[in-house]
């Protein structure tokens, strides 16, 4: 079953890797492993808060396919309770609680997503609702008993939050119990996550080894960041690139990323060799090779990942004929405007933004404005109070992938 050698499989499972913790004792689980013709048992969670995937949320699960098409032995945990309570990594407020019905919806179209990725034949699917909806309160306490106060108040967002005097609910503090829980019910070697994770991922070792297992080892991938090139890949920055969007979608959006961050996308997402990506990194900076083409074969990659041959031609296609030919989209939705939308036929700029929904606010429609990201007919618009005078048909474009075909009533 184990067919890579140690130096081959070391080579896959680091590729991409910020932390390994600790790195020796993933070795010598890997060595075992291949003396003894022995899966190791690879760990991956996942809470379903929400219905859809973007490529933040994947690369642990790309990650989990290495180790499966390694030969390992790979466990997905659906997180039905601690997504109930919410993982606080890297948050500044308490998450929402979720209803376990509101998760449970989410967990259909959670497992959908995955299984794009990972092989549904191969992959043992636990839910962690089988252990924690059976523990009674004395078992909680004994559970919460394994953790000091002093030692969580460590985690780096809980110690940000009680400098700045901000709430943190219990209930939050509770979550990496949970997740160590997890590690110890499934006995896992190794649990995989972002460098976020490191703490929860801790806390799994301490609890196995108190219930005499070996000790998990984990393996990190750094956090994804957004097309906006600052910030970690997510929907509320509306920096994210969704693994459901349309090939047209998901390739003009990996197009649009700072050169600075093709690098990280390539490791993370795509199997490119990391010699040939050293290659390329050379032939940019000594100015061989254009960066466009280099993202283009980027968004080639992913897109194809996602949607295969067909839909990276089609994403391709778009991208040259939208954004390299500047001609408009073939399909252009329409937005009708009533007459008591426009006074004397014209209308406010940041007001015809709020109404045809590229912008929630003034604020924001005047940004984009002032920023030089608003069209009308191929003509920027700069100044945020300009009326405009309503004309039928008219294509009003923000950014580079915004559009929409004014018509009156």
């Amino acid at each position: 079953m184990m067919e890579a050698n140690l130096q081959t499989q070391w080579e896959v499972i680091t590729r991409g890797a910020e932390d390994i913790f600790p790195e020796a004792e993933l070795r010598s689980k890997l060595q075992t492993s291949l003396k003894e013709n022995k899966p190791l048992r690879v760990k991956l969670g996942v809470d379903p808060t929400g219905a859809d995937l973007h490529f933040g949320h994947i690369i642990p699960v790309l990650k989990m396919k290495q180790f499966q098409d390694l030969g390992h032995h790979c466990i997905l945990i659906i997180g039905d309770y601690t997504a109930m309570v919410g993982d606080p990594s890297g948050r500044n407020k308490t998450r929402p609680q979720l209803t376990h019905e509101q998760v449970m919806e989410n967990c259909r179209t959670y497992q959908e997503q995955v299984f794009t990725i990972l092989d549904p034949g191969k992959t043992e699917v636990v839910y962690n609702g089988d252990w924690f909806a059976d523990m009674g309160f004395v078992d909680v306490l004994a559970l919460l008993s394994k953790m000091t106060v002093a030692r969580m108040l460590e985690r780096e967002d809980f110690a940000k939050r009680y400098q700045a005097q901000l709430p943190i609910s219990l209930h939050e503090m509770v979550y990496p119990l949970m997740q160590g829980y997890d590690s110890a019910m499934i006995r896992a070697d190794v649990e995989l996550g972002g460098t976020d994770q490191k703490f929860n991922i801790l806390v799994g070792r301490d609890i196995q080894k108190d219930r005499g297992q070996e000790p998990q080892v984990g393996v990190c991938n750094p956090i994804l960041l957004g097309t906006d090139g600052g910030e970690k890949m997510g929907k509320s920055l509306n920096n994210y690139i969704g693994i459901n969007e349309s090939p047209e979608e998901m390739f003009g959006k990996t197009m649009s990323i700072p050169d600075t961050l093709m690098r990280m996308y390539f490791e993370l997402l795509t199997d490119v060799p990391m010699a040939e990506l050293d290659t390329l990194d050379k032939e940019m900076i000594a100015g061989q090779v254009h960066p466009m083409d280099v993202k283009k074969r980027l968004a080639k990659l992913v897109t194809h990942r996602f949607h295969g041959a067909p839909g990276a031609a089609l994403g391709e296609a778009h991208f040259a004929r939208v954004f390299s030919q500047k001609e408009l989209p073939e399909d252009i939705d329409e937005v009708f405007l009533k007459p008591e939308q426009l006074e004397n036929g014209r209308v406010w700029i940041a007001k015809l933004l709020r109404e045809i929904g590229f912008a929630t606010s003034g604020g924001e429609a005047r940004r984009l404005v002032t920023q030089g990201g608003v069209r009308i007919d191929g003509e920027t618009i700069t100044d945020p109070g300009f009326d405009w005078q309503a004309v039928d048909g008219a294509i009003v474009q923000v950014g580079k992938r915004r559009f929409a075909k004014i018509r009156l009533r």
